[in-house]
């Protein structure tokens, strides 16, 4: 994408200078060993899921809990040296004095992508979105590598920041930052394509000589990912009340995101101090 769209809204405009950023990066796996790697994790996949693969809604699960030989060939590819090299370089212009990349495996997530939306959780996956909500943290960044083991070419992913655009295919992967690329998907369901499986994979950098700082920011993003995420997975494809209701304010918040990261922890905020003094007041009332 070489220029800004007329008519964007505020949510879509970049709110993070490119020095800040890690910008959007795409590669590809051509080494035969690791496309053997790759072949092998989607027959795994493809007949551990079977029945998931055939329903509409997305579906997340924790690469920490698969079987430990699954997990050895996902660790051939999230620990690739094509993958850390790349981020490594990506990152001098953040972190000139040196930086520190430390898997965050604990939060890594094998995907099936099925293009969904009927506004409930995982629309956002496809929606204008960023991924994470704490871009206003400095002096680390989360790169989010997305590991394409099946695909087709009949969905693109844009990111806006960067204005990078691609079709990703099998074998292709994309690096983005976690938290600073506004991004999305075009494309539309069709069931006789190829099943869409990635790995997502995230990557915490910090400056060297930061371990207080590394050990804080990774709680930080630890605690926003699982929240979010249970949000998400309750509330996709919804069918009950409750349901809507998370999934509704799923993407209210992913929006109010869009346009300042902020404004989605000030609101739950505002509302247990509403709560909190309403229930001062009322206890002060009874007490007089």
């Amino acid at each position: 994408m070489n220029s800004m769209l007329a008519g964007e809204s505020a949510e879509s405009q970049p709110q993070v200078q490119a020095a800040q950023r890690f910008p959007a990066t795409v590669g590809r796996f051509d080494a035969p060993a690791d496309r053997a790697v790759i072949d092998g994790l989607v027959r795994w996949v493809e007949e551990r899921y079977r029945e998931d693969l055939l329903k509409r809604p997305s579906k997340h699960v924790y690469v920490r809990t698969l079987p430990g030989p699954v997990i050895e060939r996902i660790d051939r590819l999230r620990d690739s040296p094509l993958i850390r090299s790349l981020i490594a370089a990506r990152v001098v212009a953040q972190f000139p004095g040196g930086s520190v990349i430390a898997p965050m495996k604990h939060t890594d997530e094998l995907y099936v992508s099925h293009y969904n939306k009927d506004r409930g959780g995982d629309q956002g996956l496809f929606d204008r979105h960023y991924d994470g909500n704490l871009r206003f943290l400095p002096g680390s960044v989360v790169v989010r590598a997305l590991i394409y083991l099946q695909s087709d070419a009949t969905y693109k992913v844009v990111f806006h920041d960067s204005r990078v655009e691609k079709a990703f295919a099998t074998y292709d992967f994309g690096l983005l930052d976690f938290h600073r690329e506004l991004h999305w998907v075009e494309g539309q369901y069709n069931p006789a394509d190829r099943q869409r499986i990635l790995l997502k994979c995230n990557y915490l950098v910090t400056r060297r000589n930061a371990a207080l700082l590394g050990r804080a920011t990774l709680a930080a993003n630890t605690g926003v990912f699982y929240v979010v995420k249970a949000a998400m997975e309750y509330s996709k494809s919804p069918t009950t009340p409750p349901q809507i209701v998370v999934g509704l304010l799923c993407n209210l918040f992913r929006r109010l995101n869009n346009v300042h990261p902020l404004i989605p922890l000030a609101i739950p905020l505002a509302f247990i101090g509403a709560v909190v003094a309403a229930f001062g007041w009322a206890i002060g009332h009874l007490t007089t």
